[in-house]
């Protein structure tokens, strides 16, 4: 008798925006099943929640649903029934509606613990805790995050996993040159332009290596204003070696890494910190902020900044980049350790939740 397919419903709802970290997070799971899932050889059958302006992106295999929906969005009973539903972050506003369909919740951060205040962070925390309440199975990306959910939420018994971000191996993929002049030698930095990406520490740095250049990719995005303050003091303060490129494409994107002399990221709040082994992947030395996941994540192929005082930032960085680029076997080592963490790896993990939960 043939035994009937479990039917998953995977959360790609954020492909909404596929610029900011969790848009990439969604983007890569699409990517990722269209190159290895077929229904015919899978316990399951595969459902993707995305835009509607997106279907059929990732092939004919899997079958879709609107996230666009407005009706659907505000009323979940409209959604057919699932035996398992794969939020694959916690900030999603979708949920399932019967109580015998398996949720599996992924928890990426706590970041709004340490960015909001009052009534705005105590709703946040009650929707998380929620979820949590309605999960099967939590699983967050790092065992920083793990400590985090297990210290301020209550899972009444239920046990955390880590399951790390797989990670795109980008280095195989096309590179192209950014249209506009890139002067060389120069350092990297990427992230969305917003406060807790603390990217305002390396203005004063780059002032005392006049002969290097900080090129900084990543959209504007925070409403308190801190890109504006960023793109004020680079200009008022006659800053000409650091340059906000804005969003690039993803084939820029691999070329700035090929090309930059080291990668850059001050963050101060990070559930994993994908730029860190994006850069490793092509064995650059990264230096980095040791808070959050940062120092889980980098591990022992990264430099830890002690604080952000900008001789001190300098000084590290001087001290060991002539160092890392003498050392042959190092950027070998770090390649080797960037792909450890494989999207193979990430997504095995989670099809076996699949089909066993």
């Amino acid at each position: 008798m043939k035994i009937k397919q479990k039917k998953v419903l995977v959360d790609l709802s954020e492909l909404k925006n596929i610029y900011c970290g969790l848009g990439q997070v969604a983007l890569s799971y699409g990517n990722y099943f269209e190159k290895n899932y077929k229904k015919s050889d899978s316990g399951y059958s595969l459902t993707f929640l995305m835009p509607k302006k997106m279907f059929g992106l990732f092939g004919d295999e899997v079958h879709y649903i609107n996230s666009s929906n407005w009706l659907r969005k505000h009323c979940r009973y409209l959604f057919p029934i699932f035996d398992v539903w794969h939020a694959v972050h916690q900030l999603s506003r979708f949920k399932p509606a019967y109580s015998h369909t398996k949720l599996i919740l992924t928890i990426h951060d706590l970041n709004y613990l340490y960015e909001t205040t009052g009534e705005q962070l105590k709703r946040k925390h009650r929707r998380l805790q929620r979820k949590v309440n309605r999960a099967d199975k939590v699983i967050c990306i790092s065992e920083f995050t793990k400590q985090e959910t297990e210290k301020n939420l209550i899972l009444n018994g239920k046990l955390c996993d880590v399951i790390y971000n797989g990670v795109d191996n980008i280095a195989r993929k096309p590179a192209l040159k950014p249209g506009r002049e890139i002067k060389e030698p120069f350092f990297l930095s990427i992230g969305v332009i917003r406060k807790k990406k603390n990217f305002h520490v390396l203005l004063d740095m780059m002032k005392l290596i006049p002969d290097k250049y900080l090129y900084i990719a990543g959209s504007d995005g925070d409403k308190d204003g801190y890109d504006t303050m960023i793109k004020h003091r680079i200009e008022t303060e006659g800053i000409r070696n650091v340059v906000l490129l804005g969003v690039v494409p993803e084939a820029e994107k691999v070329w700035l890494y090929a090309h930059c002399e080291a990668f850059l990221f001050p963050s101060l709040f990070e559930g994993f910190g994908l730029p860190v082994i994006e850069a490793m992947q092509f064995g650059k030395p990264v230096f980095s902020s040791r808070e959050t996941s940062l120092k889980e994540i980098g591990g022992k192929f990264a430099y830890f900044w002690k604080n952000f005082d900008p001789h001190e930032m300098k000084q590290l960085i001087d001290e060991n980049l002539d160092k890392f680029y003498q050392d042959k076997d190092l950027a070998e080592k770090e390649k080797e350790y960037a792909h450890s963490f494989s999207y193979e790896k990430h997504f095995e993990a989670y099809e076996k939740l699949y089909t066993t939960i």
